[in-house]
């Protein structure tokens, strides 16, 4: 049976959003990652600056989220993390995340499969576990709380 282990929290700040428009695969968007932090049981640092939400926004509203940033941990461990997922809800509720409204994350899906990989020794089991996560968009944050698939 599968069964989830709490891996970590994170709480990743961004930059506005960069609308590119309509391109012929959905409305493009590209948000910066400034910064951020995480802690969980195993491991716990900071997001550095330098990541993005690579997002396309498809013709049925729903958000394809593809983030890339880098974790630095509490004794500077580097680990690159890939989040893809998706997000969507009924209209009116994104339409108010979008204004960055404080909205309920009951109120939407956002789910995600975050992979990680990294040379450290003390963290090389994190290239090897199949994790998901749920998320939370705030005005100028995203938080997800990420789980081990065991």
């Amino acid at each position: 049976m599968i069964e989830l282990a709490p891996l970590m929290r994170v709480e990743v700040t961004l930059d506005p959003v960069r609308d590119l428009g309509a391109t012929p695969r959905g409305r493009r968007r590209i948000i910066g990652i400034n910064g951020g932090k995480f802690s969980g049981a195993r491991l716990s640092g900071r997001i550095l600056p330098g990541g993005a939400d690579w997002q396309v926004i498809r013709a049925d509203g729903v958000a394809y989220l593809d983030a890339r940033y880098t974790l630095e941990t509490d004794d500077g461990a580097l680990i690159y993390v890939n989040n893809k997922g998706y997000r969507h809800g009924p209209k009116e509720v994104v339409d108010r995340l979008a204004r960055g409204d404080a909205v309920d994350p009951g109120l939407y899906y956002m789910r995600a499969t975050p992979w990680f990989e990294t040379s450290a020794p003390r963290y090389d089991w994190l290239n090897r576990p199949i994790c998901i996560a749920t998320g939370a968009r705030r005005a100028a944050a995203v938080e997800l709380d990420i789980f081990e698939v065991k």
